[in-house]
């Protein structure tokens, strides 16, 4: 009987592992840089990331009131074991708290620029531009949708430029 009780106990410690590591590297590997992003998928990584602070919580308070009941009578690998889904599910509660998007996404910390004529852009490139008196910029989209956010300056006015 208590053989069994910890097969089940052991299997139900993974499946809640792999749920909060699961709600953790969804949206980490949904959204990345330079990568295709569907309506779908980027609508189901919001969506993870929206609930998986609360969720990875739960699956790791879950893992550790299991991974107890489990400690009396299971072996030295299967108490490792233990011992190893509780770091994970503590690091997955821990990283759906973070913007590690940032990470990935990292601001550009200031602005440098160039003149028109030595700007070495493609005939084909897009900008987004931004005019405020004589002040004008332009901002390529292949920088932009790395980074995202840009504070900047223009004609004495702060702004912060975004794609």
């Amino acid at each position: 009987m208590s053989e069994a009780r910890n097969r089940v106990l052991g299997t139900v410690v993974v499946l809640l592992t792999v749920t909060g590591i699961g709600l953790f590297l969804i949206p980490a590997f949904v959204i990345r840089p330079f990568r295709y992003q569907s309506a779908s998928a980027l609508s189901l990584a919001i969506r993870v990331k929206w609930i998986a602070p609360a969720a990875t919580a739960v699956a790791f308070a879950l893992v550790l009131v299991v991974g107890l009941m489990l400690w009396r009578t299971a072996s030295k690998v299967v108490r490792a074991g233990v011992v190893a889904a509780m770091l994970l599910s503590a690091v997955s509660a821990v990283m759906t708290r973070l913007n590690y998007f940032e990470w990935m996404f990292r601001p550009i910390p200031a602005a440098e620029f160039v003149a028109a004529g030595d700007a070495l852009l493609s005939d084909r490139e897009m900008v987004m531009t931004v005019q405020i008196g004589p002040d004008a910029r332009a901002y390529p989209i292949r920088q932009m949708a790395y980074h995202h956010i840009l504070n900047d300056t223009a004609g004495g006015v702060p702004i912060a430029v975004t794609y």
